[in-house]
């Protein structure tokens, strides 16, 4: 079988990195040379600049976005005999956060437009369990959960409302940015997210000042004074290389923000072209400012689009194969299928095409055109 002679990646780090190369390099050596790897001066840069970037008064810098979303449950003193609410539609640290700690996840099924927690769904639920103790949204694929519904539920039931930010660094719910809506934003600076490290790194965000001290103990081992711990905590402190990295990032991020939704327009104006039988991403009246982590539609004879694309050279990922509910380690909540019907049929028909910032418009028509040729040849 021949080799196709374009390629389209799902994701081209190396093309973002060569733009950056001197630039991480001219701070990099220097850190390097200074041999202060651990909480050094670039952490607070960083925690300093992405507070003031997603609007809140405080951010604290974790090893990763699984462990910024376990320091969150932990600082709410979350355990065995407590329920949260949250999606099946996610990336597992959303639930296995939860299981970590001997909290509940109790699944909640999603909006079948924006792939995110349906709060008319989520206020059925909290009729239900006196002994939900929060509500996590995840703003799935760069776009807002619909938050002041789910506030105002946590409001009345009594729940606290943390944000699952991994994949939606900069998006907007109403002009507000994501991370500083609920009572935390936990975030993931994975190489593949719109701000990506050089390795693991992560995130939490807050307007609680009491909250913002508990984390940044929760992360040193339960204290800030060595070998002195008031509460019992982890080792997860981001690495001052991977912060170094972000800072420097940091100043393109806007620029590639920009890139990833005129990518997403130029899509949506090129399949407008074909009759297709896909569904393309929805971009509700309150997300105004969706940015795109992944490009997911959903489709028809999914696996085999997918397995078409890849011998054209065209790369395409399936977010998520299978909802949380139905995984075999939360097998004891006694899920079966069917349960969650919308995350269920997203499993099946869901499928990211490239949206990264450096994708050239003659790739994108590429990518259509090879989408289109394939369901015409199944008719």
């Amino acid at each position: 079988m021949s080799t196709p002679t374009r390629q389209v990646p799902l994701l081209d780090l190396a093309a973002q990195h060569s733009q950056i190369r001197e630039e991480i390099l001219a701070e990099l050596i220097p850190l390097i040379d200074s041999q202060r790897f651990i909480m050094g001066p670039a952490v607070g840069e960083l925690e300093c600049k992405i507070a003031g970037y997603t609007q809140s008064r405080y951010a604290i810098g974790c090893a990763s976005g699984s462990d910024a979303l376990l320091l969150a449950w932990m600082a709410l003193e979350l355990g065995p005999g407590d329920k949260v609410i949250t999606t099946p539609y996610s990336f597992f640290a959303t639930a296995g956060s939860l299981a970590r700690i001997g909290v509940e996840p109790v699944f909640v099924d999603i909006d079948p437009l924006t792939f995110n927690l349906d709060p008319n769904q989520v206020e059925d639920v909290l009729k239900r369990n006196t002994d939900v103790w929060a509500i996590q949204p995840v703003h799935l694929f760069g776009g807002c959960a619909d938050m002041d519904p789910l506030l105002e539920l946590g409001q009345k039931y009594g729940a606290v409302v943390v944000e699952d930010a991994a994949q939606a660094i900069g998006a907007e719910y109403k002009g507000r940015r994501c991370g500083a809506i609920g009572a935390m934003g936990c975030f993931s600076f994975y190489p593949g997210k719109n701000l990506g490290a050089y390795g693991d790194a992560g995130l939490v965000t807050t307007n609680d000042e009491e909250l913002a001290k508990l984390l940044d103990k929760l992360r040193l081992h339960g204290g800030r004074d060595k070998y002195f711990h008031e509460v019992v905590g982890i080792n997860s402190r981001i690495d001052t290389l991977q912060a170094a990295v972000l800072k420097i990032k940091m100043r393109h991020l806007d620029h590639w923000t920009e890139q990833r939704q005129q990518n997403a327009a130029n899509y949506m104006r090129l399949f407008a072209e074909f009759d297709l039988p896909i569904t393309l991403p929805s971009i509700a009246p309150y997300q105004t400012r969706h940015v795109f982590n992944q490009f997911t539609i959903q489709c028809e004879q999914r696996d085999a689009l997918k397995a078409h694309l890849a011998a054209q050279g065209i790369g395409s990922e399936i977010y998520y194969p299978l909802p949380l509910h139905l995984q075999q380690c939360f097998s004891e909540l006694g899920h079966e299928k069917g349960d969650l019907p919308i995350s269920e049929r997203l499993a099946e028909q869901a499928l990211s095409i490239p949206v990264y910032p450096e994708l050239k418009i003659e790739d994108q028509d590429y990518v259509v055109r090879t989408i289109a040729e394939f369901y015409k040849a199944a008719k």
